[in-house]
């Protein structure tokens, strides 16, 4: 049976636009993993290993956890436990960035939910931060093309240069040979912050992994160090600062709350 799990070489894009214009965009590569392949990848490949160091590496504990198991198993357990119907699920593709030398940050990452004659079901976007908390947003809706839809309360710290009162809006396409992802943060209705992931797809090889480590050298850390420098960026624009301990109120279904969101709490 041929596999699905393949690369996706990406260019990503940022774009606020208020209260003041900054953009920049870099070139990343996401795995697209079919999670029933991971044990077949992880003896097959050479430079990508499950659950121990490599090179590149897919651990479960790095996804969302809630103890029921392998990420198959806690991605259909978190679905049924908000009220999605898995029944007519038989695979689940996952987009993320692997570790690299065991180091991840992962902002955001898509699972994508099949049936068995490949028509898609669901979406989850899970989205983490800086403090290394997640929350899973839920695309329940799709058209007759797979293309899902969710414009929802963010309730979540991302940024310190975004109010935690905005919403997300999701578009996602299942990704094919091309992939295109969007992510807006909207101020009651109007657009704030653009975010878009497009890529083409590539067979997942050890000669494709190697070429990505060369073409995209410590990816997970470039990403992070990104973050931080843009920050500053904005910080010397003089954005306005918000602190997360300020707004616990605003952020809620977070997992691996970091001690400033519990403290607040007690």
């Amino acid at each position: 049976m041929m596999e699905t799990s393949a690369i996706y070489e990406c260019k990503v894009s940022h774009h606020r636009l208020k209260p003041k214009q900054h953009r920049f965009s870099y070139q990343v590569f996401y795995l697209w993993l079919d999670l029933d392949e991971i044990p077949k990848l992880n003896n097959r490949l050479k430079f990508l290993s499950r659950n121990r160091w490599n090179l590149f590496g897919f651990y479960d504990q790095d996804h969302l956890d809630n103890g029921a198991g392998d990420t198959k198993r806690c991605i259909l357990k978190y679905l049924e436990d908000n009220e999605v119907d898995t029944s007519e699920v038989a695979s689940i593709r996952l987009l993320t960035f692997p570790r690299v030398f065991g180091y991840i940050f992962n902002p955001v990452c898509f699972y994508y939910t099949f049936d068995k004659s490949g028509k898609p079901l669901h979406a989850l976007a899970e989205v983490t931060n800086t403090f290394h908390e997640q929350k899973p947003f839920v695309l329940r809706e799709h058209d007759a093309e797979g293309r899902f839809r969710l414009m929802t309360p963010k309730h979540f710290y991302v940024s310190p240069f975004s109010p935690l009162d905005l919403c997300f809006d999701f578009k996602l396409k299942v990704p094919d040979e091309g992939l295109e992802i969007h992510i807006d943060d909207r101020d009651q209705g109007d657009r704030v912050l653009l975010t878009t992931l497009t890529g083409k797809r590539r067979p997942l090889t050890d000669g494709a992994l190697l070429a990505c480590a060369v073409k995209y050298p410590l990816l997970t850390l470039r990403v992070i160090f990104l973050i931080h420098w843009h920050a500053l960026r904005l910080w010397m624009k003089k954005l306005p600062l918000h602190r997360k301990a300020d707004h616990p109120e605003h952020q809620q279904g977070v997992l691996r709350p970091h001690h400033s969101l519990t403290s607040s709490k007690s």
